[in-house]
């Protein structure tokens, strides 16, 4: 494996599979075993994951709800993503800790940068759940956040498409994917990967990051093999 250590994103949509909102067992389980295969390989693995399959505070705030309040119901929504994915690893066969940065004691740990670091070192997959634990903050920040904080080689930004093109490959047929991209040349293009927060975090602190179709079996373990697999978005492009 090409990287010691990874933080990989999730986002709460990730789960739903083919549904409207929820978790799908067989899609978590997959995430989960194509998680615990690169933690068994001795990469240390450490995740963000979203709440959006359950609600999101930036939607209830749009429609009326006080946005403090509204996101801090995202970040329950998010600790429940995070316990569900531990279930589903310690199934596949992984050790897994929650960190909170939320406090709630009786469900997860709280999040201390140290006890994460220590939990890596040990083989333990830790999910980092509740964002960052302020409002109006995204778990994509979170995630640049975390990255930093434990050291990452790489973050991951898992997707349903293949990497990051120039417009919605959904929508428009024309659409290209980039192979490489500079955190300068995505902001500007305003491609969407992820927001300005978490790419200026990573551009300032030189966090990698490889965005890549997390339905693609076997993509994750491609990707940590060190394989050009969706887009790299990185401060500055190897010639």
């Amino acid at each position: 494996m090409q990287y010691r250590r990874i933080l990989l994103k999730l986002s709460g949509e990730a789960l739903m599979g083919a549904g409207s909102h929820g978790i799908d067992p067989d899609v978590m389980m997959r995430i989960a075993s194509e998680i615990h295969a690169v933690s068994a390989a001795g990469v240390q693995t450490g995740i963000v994951i979203g709440g959006g399959n359950i609600l999101r505070g930036a939607g209830l705030a749009a429609n009326g709800m006080d946005r403090v309040t509204g996101d801090h119901m995202g970040m329950l929504a998010t600790v429940i993503n995070a316990l569900a994915l531990q279930d589903a690893l310690e199934k596949a066969g992984s050790a897994c800790r929650v960190m909170s940065a939320l406090q709630i004691s009786q469900a997860c740990e709280s999040y201390s940068r140290r006890r994460a670091v220590s939990h890596l070192g040990k083989g333990r997959v830790v999910v980092f759940a509740a964002g960052t634990g302020n409002p109006f903050f995204t778990t994509d920040s979170a995630a640049s956040l975390r990255a930093i904080e434990i050291g990452a080689d790489l973050m991951l930004k898992a997707t349903k498409v293949d990497g990051v093109y120039s417009a919605d490959p959904v929508t428009n047929a024309d659409a290209t994917l980039f192979d490489r991209l500079t955190f300068d040349e995505a902001l500007e293009r305003k491609l969407g990967i992820m927001d300005a927060t978490a790419m200026v975090l990573c551009s300032e602190n030189n966090m990698p990051v490889r965005v890549f179709n997390i339905f693609e079996v076997g993509h994750l373990g491609r990707v940590v093999a060190g394989e050009n697999v969706g887009t790299l978005v990185a401060q500055e492009i190897p010639g």
